[in-house]
Protein backbone atom coordinates (compact mmCIF):
# COMPACT_ATOMS: atom_id res chain seq x y z
CA UNK A 1 0.00 0.00 0.00
CA UNK A 2 1.30 3.26 -1.06
CA UNK A 3 2.57 5.92 2.02
CA UNK A 4 -0.46 8.52 0.53
CA UNK A 5 -3.56 5.80 0.62
CA UNK A 6 -1.93 4.42 4.15
CA UNK A 7 -2.25 8.50 5.73
CA UNK A 8 -5.93 9.05 3.38
CA UNK A 9 -7.27 5.47 5.25
CA UNK A 10 -5.31 6.59 8.98
CA UNK A 11 -7.40 9.83 8.15
CA UNK A 12 -10.97 8.24 7.41
CA UNK A 13 -10.52 6.24 10.28
CA UNK A 14 -9.69 8.88 12.64
CA UNK A 15 -12.87 10.98 11.75
CA UNK A 16 -14.94 8.31 11.86
CA UNK A 17 -13.50 7.37 15.52
CA UNK A 18 -14.00 11.31 16.72
CA UNK A 19 -17.30 11.06 14.80
CA UNK A 20 -18.28 8.21 16.91
CA UNK A 21 -17.19 9.80 20.09
CA UNK A 22 -18.86 12.77 19.20
CA UNK A 23 -22.57 11.66 20.01
CA UNK A 24 -25.65 12.96 20.92
CA UNK A 25 -28.65 11.64 21.15
CA UNK A 26 -31.49 12.16 19.38
CA UNK A 27 -33.78 14.96 19.81
CA UNK A 28 -37.38 15.35 18.52
CA UNK A 29 -37.53 18.84 17.33
CA UNK A 30 -40.16 21.14 17.56
CA UNK A 31 -39.08 24.00 15.49
CA UNK A 32 -39.68 23.35 12.02
CA UNK A 33 -37.06 25.03 9.79
CA UNK A 34 -33.57 23.59 9.02
CA UNK A 35 -34.15 20.39 10.65
CA UNK A 36 -32.00 18.92 7.84
CA UNK A 37 -28.89 21.20 8.40
CA UNK A 38 -25.69 19.98 8.59
CA UNK A 39 -24.82 21.49 12.04
CA UNK A 40 -28.00 20.80 13.77
CA UNK A 41 -27.62 19.08 17.06
CA UNK A 42 -23.75 18.70 16.89
CA UNK A 43 -21.70 20.02 19.83
CA UNK A 44 -18.95 22.47 19.25
CA UNK A 45 -16.31 22.74 22.00
CA UNK A 46 -15.28 26.59 21.09
CA UNK A 47 -11.91 26.14 23.10
CA UNK A 48 -11.19 22.80 21.94
CA UNK A 49 -12.08 23.61 18.38
CA UNK A 50 -13.83 20.15 17.70
CA UNK A 51 -17.10 18.36 17.99
CA UNK A 52 -17.85 16.70 21.55
CA UNK A 53 -20.25 14.41 22.16
CA UNK A 54 -23.66 15.16 24.88
CA UNK A 55 -21.66 12.45 27.51
CA UNK A 56 -18.57 15.37 27.33
CA UNK A 57 -20.58 18.67 27.45
CA UNK A 58 -22.33 16.89 30.66
CA UNK A 59 -19.08 15.85 32.42
CA UNK A 60 -17.56 19.74 31.87
CA UNK A 61 -20.91 20.96 32.91
CA UNK A 62 -21.05 18.59 36.33
CA UNK A 63 -17.43 19.56 37.08
CA UNK A 64 -17.84 23.58 36.85
CA UNK A 65 -19.26 25.11 39.74
CA UNK A 66 -21.41 27.92 37.56
CA UNK A 67 -23.01 26.98 34.16
CA UNK A 68 -25.28 29.01 32.40
CA UNK A 69 -27.21 27.77 29.63
CA UNK A 70 -28.46 30.56 26.96
CA UNK A 71 -31.05 30.37 24.63
CA UNK A 72 -33.43 32.14 22.35
CA UNK A 73 -36.24 32.82 23.91
CA UNK A 74 -39.78 31.60 21.80
CA UNK A 75 -37.15 28.51 20.78
CA UNK A 76 -39.20 25.56 22.15
CA UNK A 77 -36.01 23.12 21.63
CA UNK A 78 -33.74 25.09 23.92
CA UNK A 79 -35.97 24.91 26.58
CA UNK A 80 -36.16 21.34 26.15
CA UNK A 81 -32.36 20.34 25.83
CA UNK A 82 -31.73 23.04 28.70
CA UNK A 83 -34.68 20.55 30.79
CA UNK A 84 -32.25 18.19 29.77
CA UNK A 85 -29.00 19.31 30.67
CA UNK A 86 -30.40 20.31 34.24
CA UNK A 87 -31.47 16.58 34.80
CA UNK A 88 -28.24 14.93 33.88
CA UNK A 89 -26.56 17.66 36.30
CA UNK A 90 -29.15 16.25 38.97
CA UNK A 91 -28.22 12.24 37.56
CA UNK A 92 -24.29 13.10 37.95
CA UNK A 93 -24.72 13.93 41.20
CA UNK A 94 -24.68 17.66 41.48
CA UNK A 95 -27.45 19.96 43.15
CA UNK A 96 -27.48 23.37 41.96
CA UNK A 97 -29.79 26.15 42.55
CA UNK A 98 -31.67 26.87 39.18
CA UNK A 99 -31.57 30.62 38.67
CA UNK A 100 -33.80 32.02 35.55
CA UNK A 101 -33.64 35.53 34.09
CA UNK A 102 -37.28 35.79 33.43
CA UNK A 103 -37.77 36.07 37.42
CA UNK A 104 -37.00 39.35 39.11
CA UNK A 105 -36.22 39.78 42.74
CA UNK A 106 -40.28 41.27 43.28
CA UNK A 107 -41.17 37.48 42.36
CA UNK A 108 -39.41 35.86 44.99
CA UNK A 109 -42.01 36.21 47.32
CA UNK A 110 -44.88 34.54 45.43
CA UNK A 111 -42.60 32.27 43.88
CA UNK A 112 -41.78 31.00 47.76
CA UNK A 113 -45.13 30.89 48.39
CA UNK A 114 -46.34 28.65 45.67
CA UNK A 115 -43.02 26.36 46.10
CA UNK A 116 -44.40 25.82 49.85
CA UNK A 117 -47.68 24.84 48.85
CA UNK A 118 -46.58 22.56 45.75
CA UNK A 119 -43.15 22.05 46.14
CA UNK A 120 -43.17 19.34 43.21
CA UNK A 121 -45.08 20.54 40.58
CA UNK A 122 -43.89 23.21 38.31
CA UNK A 123 -47.39 24.11 36.49
CA UNK A 124 -48.82 26.51 38.64
CA UNK A 125 -45.71 27.99 39.23
CA UNK A 126 -46.14 31.03 35.94
CA UNK A 127 -49.72 31.76 37.40
CA UNK A 128 -48.14 32.34 40.52
CA UNK A 129 -45.79 34.80 39.56
CA UNK A 130 -48.26 36.75 37.08
CA UNK A 131 -45.75 35.24 34.21
CA UNK A 132 -48.94 35.32 31.23
CA UNK A 133 -48.53 39.28 31.76
CA UNK A 134 -44.82 39.41 31.76
CA UNK A 135 -44.20 39.13 28.37
CA UNK A 136 -41.82 36.47 28.07
CA UNK A 137 -43.07 33.57 25.71
CA UNK A 138 -45.52 31.01 27.15
CA UNK A 139 -44.74 29.36 30.20
CA UNK A 140 -45.38 26.01 28.78
CA UNK A 141 -41.84 26.61 27.58
CA UNK A 142 -40.19 26.89 30.69
CA UNK A 143 -42.44 24.77 32.56
CA UNK A 144 -40.42 21.53 31.97
CA UNK A 145 -37.16 23.39 33.37
CA UNK A 146 -38.70 23.94 36.55
CA UNK A 147 -40.29 20.62 36.76
CA UNK A 148 -36.68 19.31 35.97
CA UNK A 149 -35.45 21.67 38.83
CA UNK A 150 -38.10 20.52 40.94
CA UNK A 151 -37.93 16.59 40.53
CA UNK A 152 -34.54 17.09 41.51
CA UNK A 153 -34.87 18.85 45.00
CA UNK A 154 -33.23 22.09 43.56
CA UNK A 155 -33.92 25.38 44.43
CA UNK A 156 -36.01 27.93 42.22
CA UNK A 157 -34.43 31.19 41.78
CA UNK A 158 -35.68 34.54 41.12
CA UNK A 159 -32.39 36.47 40.06
CA UNK A 160 -32.78 39.61 38.16
CA UNK A 161 -33.23 43.42 38.57
CA UNK A 162 -36.44 44.68 40.27
CA UNK A 163 -38.43 46.83 38.50
CA UNK A 164 -37.56 49.76 40.99
CA UNK A 165 -34.11 49.36 40.44
CA UNK A 166 -34.16 48.85 36.76
CA UNK A 167 -36.79 52.16 36.55
CA UNK A 168 -33.45 54.04 38.44
CA UNK A 169 -31.03 52.45 35.98
CA UNK A 170 -33.25 54.08 33.07
CA UNK A 171 -33.76 57.56 34.79
CA UNK A 172 -29.98 57.85 36.20
CA UNK A 173 -27.57 55.06 34.62
CA UNK A 174 -25.71 53.67 37.09
CA UNK A 175 -25.63 55.96 39.63
CA UNK A 176 -29.35 55.54 40.34
CA UNK A 177 -28.49 52.30 41.97
CA UNK A 178 -27.13 54.08 44.78
CA UNK A 179 -23.94 53.35 46.86
CA UNK A 180 -25.57 50.24 49.25
CA UNK A 181 -26.86 48.38 45.76
CA UNK A 182 -23.87 49.80 43.56
CA UNK A 183 -21.21 48.09 46.16
CA UNK A 184 -23.69 44.54 46.76
CA UNK A 185 -23.33 43.88 43.06
CA UNK A 186 -19.93 45.39 42.74
CA UNK A 187 -21.03 47.50 40.27
CA UNK A 188 -18.20 50.53 41.49
CA UNK A 189 -16.47 50.58 38.06
CA UNK A 190 -18.90 50.73 35.07
CA UNK A 191 -17.48 48.63 31.61
CA UNK A 192 -14.31 49.81 30.33
CA UNK A 193 -15.46 52.02 27.08
CA UNK A 194 -14.61 48.96 24.93
CA UNK A 195 -17.10 46.99 26.12
CA UNK A 196 -19.40 49.67 26.37
CA UNK A 197 -19.20 50.35 22.60
CA UNK A 198 -19.38 46.68 22.13
CA UNK A 199 -22.78 47.00 24.17
CA UNK A 200 -24.16 49.16 22.51
CA UNK A 201 -23.56 48.30 19.25
CA UNK A 202 -25.19 45.04 20.28
CA UNK A 203 -28.26 46.64 21.29
CA UNK A 204 -27.85 49.03 18.23
CA UNK A 205 -28.57 45.66 16.20
CA UNK A 206 -30.86 43.43 18.27
CA UNK A 207 -33.24 46.57 18.08
CA UNK A 208 -32.89 46.42 14.36
CA UNK A 209 -31.80 50.38 14.17
CA UNK A 210 -34.56 51.42 15.22
CA UNK A 211 -33.54 52.58 19.48
CA UNK A 212 -32.80 56.29 19.24
CA UNK A 213 -29.37 56.82 20.35
CA UNK A 214 -30.02 58.75 23.33
CA UNK A 215 -31.38 55.85 24.93
CA UNK A 216 -28.65 53.25 24.12
CA UNK A 217 -26.18 54.23 26.76
CA UNK A 218 -29.05 53.88 29.50
CA UNK A 219 -30.10 50.54 27.96
CA UNK A 220 -26.61 49.78 28.07
CA UNK A 221 -26.15 50.82 32.31
CA UNK A 222 -29.36 48.15 32.44
CA UNK A 223 -27.67 45.46 30.80
CA UNK A 224 -24.51 45.73 32.39
CA UNK A 225 -26.44 45.98 36.35
CA UNK A 226 -28.81 43.28 35.27
CA UNK A 227 -26.18 40.33 34.60
CA UNK A 228 -24.54 41.92 37.58
CA UNK A 229 -27.66 41.61 39.74
CA UNK A 230 -28.34 37.97 38.30
CA UNK A 231 -24.68 36.51 39.11
CA UNK A 232 -25.08 38.27 42.70
CA UNK A 233 -27.84 36.05 42.90
CA UNK A 234 -26.25 33.02 41.93
CA UNK A 235 -23.59 33.09 44.28
CA UNK A 236 -25.95 33.68 46.98
CA UNK A 237 -27.87 31.06 46.49
CA UNK A 238 -25.71 28.77 44.67
CA UNK A 239 -23.56 28.56 47.88
CA UNK A 240 -24.42 24.77 48.58
CA UNK A 241 -23.41 23.48 45.29
CA UNK A 242 -23.39 26.08 42.44
CA UNK A 243 -26.35 27.28 40.40
CA UNK A 244 -27.36 26.69 36.78
CA UNK A 245 -28.79 29.61 34.90
CA UNK A 246 -31.82 30.02 32.29
CA UNK A 247 -31.13 32.98 30.28
CA UNK A 248 -31.01 34.48 26.76
CA UNK A 249 -27.92 33.64 24.70
CA UNK A 250 -26.25 37.78 25.41
CA UNK A 251 -26.13 36.40 29.04
CA UNK A 252 -24.39 33.70 28.68
CA UNK A 253 -21.39 35.23 26.96
CA UNK A 254 -17.98 35.10 29.00
CA UNK A 255 -16.99 38.37 27.77
CA UNK A 256 -19.25 40.58 29.31
CA UNK A 257 -22.32 38.66 30.18
CA UNK A 258 -23.34 36.61 33.99
CA UNK A 259 -20.04 34.77 33.64
CA UNK A 260 -17.68 37.66 33.56
CA UNK A 261 -19.82 39.49 36.52
CA UNK A 262 -19.32 35.84 38.55
CA UNK A 263 -15.50 36.28 38.10
CA UNK A 264 -16.03 39.10 40.27
CA UNK A 265 -18.43 37.55 42.77
CA UNK A 266 -16.91 33.84 42.90
CA UNK A 267 -13.16 34.15 41.78
CA UNK A 268 -11.63 31.17 41.08
CA UNK A 269 -14.19 28.82 40.73
CA UNK A 270 -14.88 27.25 37.32
CA UNK A 271 -17.55 28.25 35.09
CA UNK A 272 -18.99 26.96 31.53
CA UNK A 273 -21.44 28.61 29.41
CA UNK A 274 -23.67 26.69 27.10
CA UNK A 275 -25.07 28.90 23.99
CA UNK A 276 -28.34 27.20 21.89
CA UNK A 277 -27.96 29.13 18.35
CA UNK A 278 -30.43 28.34 15.79
CA UNK A 279 -28.23 26.83 12.65
CA UNK A 280 -27.90 29.49 9.43
CA UNK A 281 -28.68 27.87 5.81
CA UNK A 282 -25.64 30.23 4.96
CA UNK A 283 -23.31 28.94 7.91
CA UNK A 284 -22.38 25.50 7.68
CA UNK A 285 -19.21 25.99 9.63
CA UNK A 286 -19.32 26.86 13.68
CA UNK A 287 -16.54 29.63 13.29
CA UNK A 288 -18.87 31.51 10.85
CA UNK A 289 -21.49 32.08 13.41
CA UNK A 290 -18.58 34.28 15.66
CA UNK A 291 -19.88 37.04 13.25
CA UNK A 292 -22.85 37.92 15.57
CA UNK A 293 -20.49 38.10 18.41
CA UNK A 294 -17.86 40.26 17.57
CA UNK A 295 -16.34 37.83 15.32
CA UNK A 296 -15.60 35.15 18.18
CA UNK A 297 -18.02 32.96 19.66
CA UNK A 298 -17.72 33.58 23.20
CA UNK A 299 -19.31 30.63 24.67
CA UNK A 300 -17.21 27.50 25.94
CA UNK A 301 -20.33 25.23 23.79
CA UNK A 302 -22.74 25.74 20.93
CA UNK A 303 -25.39 23.39 20.66
CA UNK A 304 -26.98 23.87 17.09
CA UNK A 305 -30.69 23.79 16.47
CA UNK A 306 -33.38 23.92 13.80
CA UNK A 307 -34.47 27.63 13.62
CA UNK A 308 -38.25 28.09 15.20
CA UNK A 309 -39.27 30.28 11.81
CA UNK A 310 -37.20 31.68 8.89
CA UNK A 311 -39.46 35.06 9.29
CA UNK A 312 -36.90 37.82 9.39
CA UNK A 313 -35.93 39.60 12.87
CA UNK A 314 -36.26 42.95 12.31
CA UNK A 315 -39.60 42.41 10.47
CA UNK A 316 -40.99 40.63 13.87
CA UNK A 317 -39.11 43.03 15.77
CA UNK A 318 -41.19 46.44 13.71
CA UNK A 319 -44.36 43.95 14.66
CA UNK A 320 -43.91 43.24 18.06
CA UNK A 321 -44.46 45.12 21.04
CA UNK A 322 -41.12 44.47 22.84
CA UNK A 323 -41.45 43.94 26.50
CA UNK A 324 -39.28 46.22 28.69
CA UNK A 325 -37.44 43.76 30.32
CA UNK A 326 -35.70 42.33 27.27
CA UNK A 327 -35.24 45.58 25.30
CA UNK A 328 -31.44 45.97 26.72
CA UNK A 329 -30.53 42.93 26.00
CA UNK A 330 -28.75 40.94 22.95
CA UNK A 331 -30.00 37.63 23.46
CA UNK A 332 -29.93 35.86 20.23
Amino acid sequence: MSEVRRVALFGALLVAVLGGCAKVSDVEWESPVARGHPLVNRIWDVKAGTFVGEAALIKELAASRWVTLGERHDNADHHVLQARLVRALVEAGRRPAVGFEMLSTDDAAALARYLARSPKDASGLGDAVNWARSGWPEWRFYQPIAQAALDGGLTIVATNLSRAATEALRRNGLAGLGPALTQQLRLEAGPSPETRAAMAREIHDAHCGQTPESMVDRMVDVQWARDARIAASLARFGNRDGAVLIAGAGHARNDRGVPAHLARHAPGSRAASVAFLEVDPAKTSPAAYGAAFDDALPFDFVWFTPRADDADPCDKFKKAAVRPSTMETGDK
